[in-house]
């Protein structure tokens, strides 16, 4: 009896709470230590380190693969080109879309509120970064209605690369905008949580140039990008010394080292040098190979390097690991040593000298050029020999193609940004890689990688059109600067 006594009583007690509690029931029921937003300096720190961190993972494993800096001994069907078939990396599309997803949100509140004012350019700028990346490695994409749920909009169309880059809102215009928004700014609040410059401003609009230089040279087979090409490069405010790079500093200990240096011994002892990267090193005499790799059998002694034939068939090719030669200690003991890679010194003149060989710009193409390789010895730790300039990398010298050149500097100095040396490949035809020993994509090297299978579910109609325009999702259709 006293059971119901209770029962009842706690139901009349209930009772009476709705009846006095149903005004403030939104207010009861919000938990006041649960924000609903966050600080756009938090978000922005996590952008920054985030992407630069998952990408050079990324860029490391299934860009180096496919740009041919590193050969995969077991798992790997990826590095046979069955790029639908991604193993240990190979899926930067959420990468991509989350991080754009947290940008959006910092540019939205800097448009939203006078405190938040000063995040708008970075914010800008850091969005034409990683859009560029996307769109170069998948071709059209969902861009302009992407992030859009508030809308409605929860199925975004793909846009075209051509609009993407060349739009209103699209790379040109936002690093354009971004870099307005700085020179606008009049504000005395900081920068905070910008783990790249330390807030500074200025530092921000240098990388906006390097990226437009980029972006301008990627598309110059395209485009008439002269003029405003050659205004940048005699404004000279981009990033022209390694002391302006934008880069993060892994660490030695986690959280904040490399990936690398935290997977199992049998994944990172997955991935040696490639025959391509072996050759061209020694082939130059690379003093870079010491830092980069490690000698056959990987005890650190000797010069004796080996590289193996990207894409075996591992279930009928037996190989030992002790043949060939791992990644460096700067990718796994060391990484201290290692940076997150979103723009350099040496990456802007190596595209600067390529403008100018070609004759995009009026400049000194031979200049820029050492001046890009000096920076890339110094970027990796390396002593550059005094004659590695006039002898086995002298430009232009013994019938060397000084475009081949430029474009393998700059492969070979953006061994953790692989997929990179792969865009280049695709756009240059250099450094000329290699058929690969087991083809799983017809002995074609793939131009682009294949949307993933989640969109063909979840955004099923836009897909459609997009693996219409791209011969059902075929790695072998190139993308709009490419054709």
């Amino acid at each position: 009896m006293k059971y119901i006594y209770k029962y009842y009583f706690l139901i009349a007690f209930i009772s009476i709470g709705i009846t006095s509690c149903t005004a403030d029931f939104e207010e009861i029921n919000t938990n006041s230590n649960a924000p609903v937003t966050v600080q756009p300096s938090l978000l922005l720190r996590q952008v920054i380190y985030n992407y630069g961190e998952e990408m050079s993972y990324e860029g490391f494993v299934a860009g180096g693969l496919l740009g041919q800096h590193m050969t995969a001994l077991d798992f790997n069907l990826f590095d046979r080109h069955a790029l639908k078939s991604p193993q240990l990396g190979g899926d930067p599309w959420p990468i991509f879309y989350r991080n754009l997803r947290d940008n959006e949100l910092i540019l939205n509140q800097s448009r939203s509120s006078e405190a938040f004012k000063v995040y708008e350019g970075p914010a800008l700028i850091f969005k034409a970064c990683m859009t560029a990346a996307l769109t170069d490695i998948y071709g059209d994409v969902p861009y302009n209605e992407a992030f859009r749920g508030l809308d409605g909009i929860v199925q975004p169309k793909y846009d075209l690369q051509e609009d993407i880059y060349l739009q209103e809102n699209g790379i040109l215009d936002n690093l354009d905008k971004g870099i307005a928004a700085i020179e606008n700014y009049t504000g005395s609040i900081t920068l905070d949580g910008d783990v790249l410059y330390n807030g500074d401003l200025q530092a921000w609009v240098r990388l906006a140039n390097s990226l437009k230089i980029k972006a301008l040279v990627r598309i110059s087979d395209k485009e008439n990008i002269s003029t405003r090409l050659q205004e940048l490069y005699d404004d000279g405010n981009y990033i022209a010394d390694n002391t302006q790079n934008a880069i993060f500093n892994f660490t030695d200990s986690e959280p904040n080292n490399f990936r690398m240096a935290r997977l199992r011994a049998g994944d990172f002892n997955n991935f040696v040098m490639s025959e391509t990267m072996e050759e061209i090193l020694e082939g130059l005499n690379d003093a870079r190979i010491d830092i980069l790799f490690r000698p056959r059998g990987n005890n650190g002694n000797g010069d004796d390097y080996e590289g193996l034939l990207n894409g075996i068939d591992a279930s009928s090719t037996s190989v030992s690991l002790a043949d060939y030669s791992l990644a460096g200690t700067i990718f796994r003991e060391n990484t201290g040593m290692l940076d997150a890679n979103y723009m350099t010194a040496w990456e802007t003149n190596f595209l600067l000298a390529e403008a100018a060989e070609k004759g995009l710009i009026t400049a000194p193409a031979q200049t820029l050029y050492e001046t890009a390789v000096t920076q890339a010895f110094e970027y990796w730790n390396t002593t550059l020999p005094v004659d590695y300039l006039t002898t086995t990398a002298a430009y232009a010298a013994n019938g060397n193609d000084p475009i081949e050149q430029i474009i393998t500097q700059k492969w070979i100095a953006g061994v953790i940004n692989g997929y990179e040396g792969w865009i280049e490949y695709r756009r240059t035809g250099f450094p000329v890689l290699k058929n690969i020993s087991a083809s799983l994509n017809n002995n074609l090297i793939p131009v682009r990688m294949p949307y993933p299978a989640e969109e063909a579910a979840l955004n099923a109609d836009n897909y459609n059109v997009a693996a219409s325009a791209t011969n059902n999702n075929d790695i072998n259709v190139p993308v709009w600067w490419d054709e």
